[in-house]
């Protein structure tokens, strides 16, 4: 369904993307992987035709750099930070991108059922939580039933319980054939919806794994961690790396926060050392790899 080979995106004197290539096959699910930098949002770019290229990329046979319009009507796509006019009614906001897309009116009931908002369409997106808003965001991608999802960090802004709903929504969806090509930097949501993962590295890729190995690979290297993942205003992001760093632990920054990989019995220090330096935390979660193991699991029984 997606083939993508030998592709090279640079910016001046920096290789995002390095001579990646691998096929998803129709139905398939891959998540890309990597830390920042690694090059995923850049190949997500370059898949949707939003950036140039060396290298082919097609969809269902359709050459991106060529034919980019027949490929993306085949692509439902939902980016990190979501841009909606917040005066915009939820049922103005469907008529609004489909318009765009070219199609027609659309039953603004069925959309919104789908992706478990039914009942909002009076409702303006200013009164909508962050969960909501991204709901609304995949109800758009899926007008006029594209065959592809290609998502980007989609629940980095979410809460845990809204997360938990969005990964549920999007594994009744993947469930109905369609292939998903997303980036994602928690285990959990790669080991809930992900088929095979592209590991990324310096913008190459570094290994293509299938997900039951990809997670056997983390829990082992691992040796009894887990994931911090720290929510923090943006003002403060930077220094709470800067601290962080400083202290020994290796942080990342992701959407909303920061994730810190930690020993099990290490897990309260980063926070204790951000309040120590006055950084805020607004909230934080903690996310095993034995979760992720188990999600795994659940998905191989539930196939079998």
């Amino acid at each position: 369904m997606i083939h993508i080979h030998n592709v090279t995106r640079r910016f001046g004197r920096m290789t995002a993307v390095n001579a990646v290539s691998f096929d998803i096959p129709r139905g398939d699910s891959v998540a890309l992987w990597g830390s920042n930098g690694a090059g995923k949002t850049t190949l997500i770019r370059c898949v949707l035709g939003l950036l140039r290229f060396q290298g082919n990329i097609s969809v269902a046979g359709h050459d991106v750099a060529s034919r980019g319009k027949h490929a993306r009507q085949l692509i439902g796509y939902v980016p990190q930070e979501l841009g909606f006019y917040d005066e915009l009614r939820v049922s103005e906001a469907l008529a609004f991108f489909s318009r765009l897309k070219g199609l027609g009116r659309p039953d603004v009931a069925a959309a919104l059922e789908s992706v478990g908002l039914a009942g909002s369409e009076r409702k303006r997106i200013r009164e909508l939580s962050g969960g909501m808003k991204q709901r609304l965001a995949l109800a758009l991608a899926l007008r006029g039933d594209p065959p592809v999802l290609v998502l980007d960090e989609v629940t980095a802004s979410l809460d845990a319980l809204g997360r938990h709903d969005f990964i549920a929504l999007l594994e009744r969806l993947t469930g109905q054939g369609r292939t998903l090509l997303f980036a994602s930097h928690r285990i959990d949501e790669v080991a809930s919806l992900a088929h095979r993962v592209a590991v990324l590295d310096s913008g190459r890729l570094a290994a293509m794994l299938p997900v039951a190995h990809f997670v056997s690979q983390q829990e082992a290297s691992s040796q009894s961690s887990s994931v911090l993942h720290l929510t923090i205003p943006a003002s403060s992001r930077s220094d709470a790396l800067r601290v962080l760093s400083l202290a020994g632990f290796s942080p990342e920054l992701n959407g909303v926060g920061v994730l810190v990989p930690v020993p099990l019995e290490r897990k309260a220090i980063p926070i204790r050392i951000l309040a120590e330096a006055r950084v805020p935390v607004d909230d934080f979660e903690v996310v095993s790899m034995t979760d992720a193991a188990a999600a795994v699991k659940a998905r191989q029984e539930h196939t079998e």
